[in-house]
C-alpha cells in the first residue's frame, strides 16, 4: 500500500512538472505572449507612435548638421532643436510640417522633472551649450590643428574629427546626451510611469475598452506605444524590429543593437522586445501586474545598455591612449561623455534614479574638467575609475562591457 501511494505521488509530481514546462506555457500569468508587436481592434491597428518617429528623424538631421560647416549657424541649429511648425528647419518637408520638436520633450518626464524645473532647464541649457560651442569654438577653427586648449581638427585614422580645446566632440556629446535626456527619459520615466499609464480614468477606460476620441486605441495603449516608439519608431519593420536592430537610427536603437552583439549581452535586444510585447498584451488583458513587471524589465535593460556602452567607449579610448594614439581616442571618449551624461536618466526597477545628478557631475568632472585640458591629459587610471563606478551599479563587469 505504501509503495502504491509513493508511486501515485511520483506520477502526480511528473504530471505537474510537465504542465509547468516552458514549452507548454503560451502565457505569462494569463497573458498570451505575442510573437510580434501587432495589435488590432476591429481589424485595424491600435499602434501609433508618429510623434516619436518624427523626433528620431529630427534628431538625426540635427546631429548631422553639427558638421555642416558650409551652412549651419547657431540660429539654424537652435531652430532645429526648438522647431516651430511650418518653419523650413529640416531637409525633410514632413519634419517642417510637424508641430512637435525636440526641446519640448528634453528632460520633461513626469517622474523626474515634473516638479524639478530647475534641473530640467539646466539640462536644456547643457544641450544648447553644445550647439553654441560647436558654432563659436569649433567652426572658426575648422582648418586649425587642435592642440591642448585650442579647438580644431584631429586625425583619427582616415577620418578628421573636430574637437574643443579639451578634446571633446560636441556633436557626439549632444547626440549621446539627447539619447538620455529625450529618448530614455521619455521612455523610462514618462510613458512607462504608472503616473502616466494610470493617470485619471486611464485604467477604468482601458478596463471598459473606451478609446480616445476618433482613435482606435485606449489612452493606456497609446502611452505604452509612445514609449515603444523611442526605441523602434524608425524601424524598417516596427512589428518585428529586431530584424534590423542597430541600423534604424543613431540613438537607442543603434546601441541596443551594438550591445546585443557582445556575447556577454547577446539576449538583451530580444529581452527588451519581449517585455514590450508582453506588456502591451497585458494592457489588452487588463493584467496590470504583468504590465508593471515588464516595465521593470525594460527600465533595467535599457539603463544597462547606456552603462555598458559608456564603459565600452571609455575602455576603447583607454586602449588607444595606451597604444600612443591619444588624439584618436577623442572620438570614443566623446561618445563616452554623452553616455555618462545619460546615466542621469536611467533608473532602477521602481522610482529612484540609478545615478543622481551629483554623481553624474562627479564622473564628468573626472573626465573632462579636472584633468588639465580634459582628454589631452586624462589618464587610463581615471578612465578605469569612472568605468568601475558605472559598472558597480549593475550586474556586469568592466571587462564584459569592454569586450566588443
Amino acid at each position: 500500500m505504501k509503495n502504491i501511494f509513493i508511486t501515485l505521488i511520483s506520477i502526480t509530481t511528473l504530471l505537474l512538472t510537465s504542465c509547468s514546462s516552458d514549452d507548454d506555457q503560451p502565457s505569462e500569468q494569463g497573458v498570451d505572449a505575442p510573437t510580434t508587436y501587432k495589435f488590432e481592434r476591429g481589424g485595424e491597428s491600435t499602434v501609433a507612435f508618429n510623434g516619436q518617429t518624427i523626433r528620431l528623424k529630427m534628431s538625426g538631421e540635427l546631429k548631422d548638421a553639427f558638421l555642416d560647416f558650409g551652412s549651419a549657424t547657431e540660429a539654424s541649429l537652435m531652430a532645429m532643436y526648438a522647431h516651430e511648425k511650418g518653419n523650413n528647419d529640416f531637409n525633410d518637408s514632413e519634419l517642417n510640417g510637424s508641430d512637435v520638436n525636440l526641446r519640448s520633450k528634453t528632460a520633461t518626464s513626469y517622474d523626474y522633472f515634473f516638479i524639478n524645473l530647475v534641473e530640467s532647464a539646466q539640462i536644456k541649457a547643457d544641450l544648447e551649450g553644445y550647439i553654441s560651442s560647436q558654432i563659436n569654438e569649433v567652426f572658426p577653427n575648422r582648418m586649425v590643428v587642435a592642440s591642448p586648449g585650442i579647438a580644431g581638427q584631429v586625425a583619427d585614422g582616415a577620418k578628421t574629427r573636430y574637437v574643443s580645446g579639451r578634446g571633446l566632440e560636441y556633436d557626439q556629446a549632444f547626440a549621446k546626451s539627447l539619447l538620455g535626456a529625450l529618448m530614455t527619459d521619455q521612455m523610462l520615466n514618462n510613458y512607462l510611469s504608472s503616473s502616466v499609464l494610470d493617470e485619471g480614468s486611464n485604467r477604468q477606460n482601458n478596463d471598459n475598452g473606451i478609446t480616445e476620441a476618433n482613435k482606435n486605441y485606449t489612452t493606456m495603449e497609446h502611452k505604452w506605444d509612445e514609449a515603444y516608439g523611442y526605441l523602434y519608431g524608425n524601424s524598417a519593420d516596427p512589428e518585428n524590429p529586431n530584424l534590423t536592430i542597430g541600423a534604424d537610427d543613431k540613438f537607442l536603437n543603434e546601441y541596443v543593437g551594438a550591445v546585443n552583439k557582445d556575447p556577454d549581452f547577446s539576449t538583451i535586444a530580444e529581452d527588451i522586445f519581449d517585455a514590450f510585447k508582453l506588456g502591451r498584451a497585458a494592457i489588452i488583458a487588463k493584467n496590470y501586474k504583468v504590465r508593471d513587471e515588464q516595465v521593470a524589465i525594460i527600465r533595467n535593460l535599457v539603463s544597462k545598455v547606456i552603462a555598458v556602452r559608456g564603459v565600452y567607449y571609455l575602455q576603447a579610448g583607454k586602449t588607444q591612449i595606451a597604444d600612443g594614439n591619444r588624439e584618436g581616442a577623442f572620438h570614443a571618449l566623446s561618445e563616452a561623455y554623452g553616455f555618462v551624461y545619460s546615466l542621469r536618466f536611467t533608473r532602477n526597477e521602481n522610482t529612484a534614479p540609478l545615478f543622481t545628478r551629483a554623481e553624474v557631475d562627479v564622473l564628468l568632472d573626472k573626465l573632462i574638467n579636472t584633468p588639465e585640458n580634459g582628454y589631452w591629459s586624462v589618464t587610463p587610471e581615471t578612465l578605469d575609475e569612472v568605468s568601475e563606478a558605472m559598472a558597480a551599479k549593475f550586474d556586469f563587469t568592466v571587462a564584459e562591457a569592454a569586450s566588443k
